[in-house]
């Protein structure tokens, strides 16, 4: 996993296009906070137009004039801060963008975990499928048993069939996205060392749900905390509207053979429809910084919220898993031996042994759902999603992330699937470090 999501950091557009967007608001830091260029100007002025009269009439004479406009004391630093508060809003695009990437590949791998899983799980009970067959076929042709349990089991084994050509169809498309991710060839394979039974316990990761930590991560407050700076800076340059920039101008008209002349003059635009511009300028500027603060308000009750939904769905997978480790798996397993056994020696029917099968599969994808449930919110919550945790509909199998807000892991931010100091693996102990 440390290995895809260094591969994948380093080798998304998306990421490389951010940071190229951060270089280009760099470099627009020092051209706003550098002086209007200066203007030269060249000209020749004549009496008449019959012939040229430099050097006899005292007003024809050859200019070479130039002029600087300086800006109001305090307006160049202002620019410059809009522009550093820029760039450094950028940044937070690009920080977005890498927990975004490292969500993406966690889940993406996650799911790629969930798939393999499934499979497995499929061949276990294809096998108990062949097993029931067996016993079916046996019974019928020693004239215990009827045709169609024969049929019947056939049947099932073909529905066990169909399933598992939809999961390999649906891993394919979890191995191309993870290639797609890190740039390599979308058909690669890539090799998965553990399940979802063997990662770190999920227990040992609950206290990593803090509304505090994600008001301090997330790059959309952070660029909302920006932005308000930036209209407070922003109404500050407009108020400076009101004092002209100043203009200065020097020239020197050659006369020939008559003495030079110079020029020098000062002048600036006079703010005579302040009412219209100016004072609607720092109107303007003050409303929207009024609502860069109410954005930053929104965000911080966004993330609470998101923060505390997600400890909430965490604790009661908790809850479920739970169930799970202390008997659910054990009694549905020993449900299906125990009617297998009935059924050879004519005790219960193959409806009854395949009812047992089903909810043996059931309960068993159940607790993979949600495991990976859980390591899902573990991923929103590094991630620092927005997104609206989905809560399951109903019973243990159901999943507890949406399709967007779907978290992961028991992998740090670091990449790493160690599971905190001191914390035993339980039935989903393990490590996703081995990539």
């Amino acid at each position: 996993m440390t290995r895809l999501l260094a591969q994948s950091l380093a080798a998304r557009p998306e990421l490389a296009q951010s940071v190229a967007l951060v270089h280009a608001e760099e470099a627009r830091v020092s051209q706003v906070a550098a002086l209007p260029d200066p203007t030269l100007q060249l000209g020749v002025q004549n009496d008449g137009f019959t012939s040229v009269e430099l050097g006899r009439m005292d007003t024809s004479f050859v200019s070479l004039m130039a002029s600087q406009t300086f800006p109001w004391p305090g307006k160049r630093g202002l620019r410059q801060a809009l522009a550093t508060l820029g760039a450094a809003r950028a940044k937070q695009a690009v920080a977005r963008l890498r927990l975004a990437t490292e969500a993406e590949v966690r889940r993406d791998y996650l799911e790629l975990l969930l798939l393999r899983d499934r499979r497995a799980l499929l061949d276990r009970l294809e096998a108990l499928g062949q097993t029931a067959r067996g016993a079916a076929q046996a019974r019928y042709e020693a004239g215990a048993g009827a045709q169609s349990e024969l049929l019947r089991a056939q049947l099932e084994l073909n529905r066990l069939r169909q399933r598992r050509w939809l999961l390999v169809a649906e891993e394919r498309g979890r191995v191309q996205a993870l290639n797609r991710w890190r740039a390599h060839p979308l058909e690669e394979p890539i090799a998965t060392a553990a399940g979802l039974r063997q990662l770190p316990a999920l227990a040992a990761w609950a206290s990593r749900f803090s509304a505090q930590r994600a008001l301090e991560r997330s790059p959309e407050l952070a660029a909302a905390r920006l932005e308000l700076e930036r209209t407070r800076r922003a109404v500050a340059l407009a108020q400076t509207s009101y004092y002209p920039d100043l203009t200065v101008g020097a020239g020197l008209m050659i006369r020939g053979k008559l003495p030079p002349m110079w020029l020098l003059n000062v002048g600036g635009p006079l703010p005579l429809f302040a009412a219209s511009k100016q004072r609607r300028a720092v109107a303007e500027s003050r409303a929207r910084a009024s609502a860069a603060q109410q954005e930053v308000a929104a965000l911080e009750q966004l993330l609470r919220l998101r923060s505390a939904q997600r400890q909430t769905a965490f604790s009661a997978l908790l809850q479920t898993l739970a169930l799970y480790q202390q008997g659910l798996l054990v009694q549905s397993e020993a449900t299906t031996l125990s009617t297998f056994a009935q059924y050879q020696v004519g005790k219960a029917s193959l409806a009854s042994v395949l009812e047992a099968n089903t909810g043996f599969l059931a309960d068993q994808e159940g607790y993979l759902q949600a495991i990976a449930a859980g390591h899902r919110l573990l991923i929103a919550e590094a991630e620092v999603s927005l997104v609206a945790t989905s809560w399951p509909a109903s019973g243990a199998a159901a999943s507890a992330g949406g399709t967007d807000d779907q978290p992961f892991a028991t992998l740090d931010a670091a990449g790493e699937g160690r599971a905190p100091a001191g914390a035993s693996p339980s039935a989903t102990g393990g490590s996703m470090s081995g990539m």
